[in-house]
């Protein structure tokens, strides 16, 4: 069984190489695909495992996998390890993964294997065994390359914002099944996620950028509109949390019209069918 990974880097920082060597020992070939503009090449001669790819500019995080899911079926690998520039592998976690992969027959039916992302929300909950998620993030997944060609990858006019839920979907709308190993960690950093409280309850502030608010606000509505027949409970929930985050912005964050904005910005233009990069002017 060949595995390869895929690593998604924009303007990264010097804790990207210590991550990547949390999990690259574990892997046959591991493709950097860098969104940045500049050629970051020289930070990652460490590894003659390592296949650097330079984009340029930033085509966004669904194309960058795709660029490393085509290689990996160029070298005929039959999983792709699909990763974050901010994730790390706690301890031998990408190696239970793998073992699981190698039990599995060959047609197996399974389209993700997951760890389970250790972020600020889920820091003091444990868990044990696998469960079978609805939909997983990107960052530590095994990913079935035969599944990934059946659904034809990710869908790059997306570019960042709601990619993996859509992947997720998609996968499990063909047949496929997604499960969580939580034995094996990663630890996640989503954004600048802070713990505040509002009238007694929790909230978890994202503080995502501008940015970041206008693909999340569009990309969830088309999410809905392509989903919600064969998955409704999941898609109305997500549609739902627009609110939710519009109060967290507003109460919360920085920069507040400025996200107020994109995030009005990202409703017209998918009302519009707009769709690929940033359109928030």
């Amino acid at each position: 069984m060949k595995i390869a990974g895929v690593t998604v880097l924009f303007n990264p920082d010097e804790k990207v190489v210590s991550n990547i060597k949390t999990y690259i020992d574990e892997l046959d070939c591991l493709f950097l695909v860098d969104n940045s503009s500049v050629d970051n090449s020289a930070k990652y001669n460490f590894s003659k495992k390592i296949v650097y790819i330079f984009n340029g500019k930033n085509l966004g995080i669904a194309e960058a996998l795709n660029v490393g899911a085509r290689e990996a079926l160029k070298l005929e690998a039959d999983w792709l390890l699909t990763m974050d520039q901010d994730s790390a592998f706690k301890d031998k976690a990408l190696k239970i993964i793998i073992d699981y992969a190698r039990k599995l027959k060959k047609n197996t039916d399974i389209g993700i294997i997951s760890p389970l992302h250790r972020t600020i929300q889920n820091k003091n909950i444990k868990k044990v065994g696998i469960e079978e998620p609805l939909v997983v993030m990107t960052s530590g997944n095994l990913v079935n390359l035969k599944a990934y060609d059946v659904v034809n990858g990710f869908k790059s006019w997306m570019f960042i914002d709601a990619v993996d839920f859509e992947f997720g979907l998609n996968l499990r709308k063909h047949g496929y099944n997604i499960i969580q190993i939580n034995d094996a960690i990663l630890n996640h950093n989503l954004g600048d996620t802070v713990k505040k409280k509002f009238l007694g309850k929790v909230m978890f502030v994202s503080n995502h950028s501008a940015f970041r608010r206008y693909f999340i606000v569009r990309n969830r509505y088309y999410l809905y509109d392509m989903y919600h027949n064969d998955f409704p409970a999941f898609c109305e929930a997500e549609k739902g949390m627009t609110k939710h985050e519009l109060l967290r912005v507003i109460l919360f964050e920085k920069h507040k019209i400025k996200k107020l904005l994109d995030m009005y910005r990202g409703y017209r233009d998918y009302k519009k069918g707009i769709k690929g990069g940033y359109h928030g002017k």
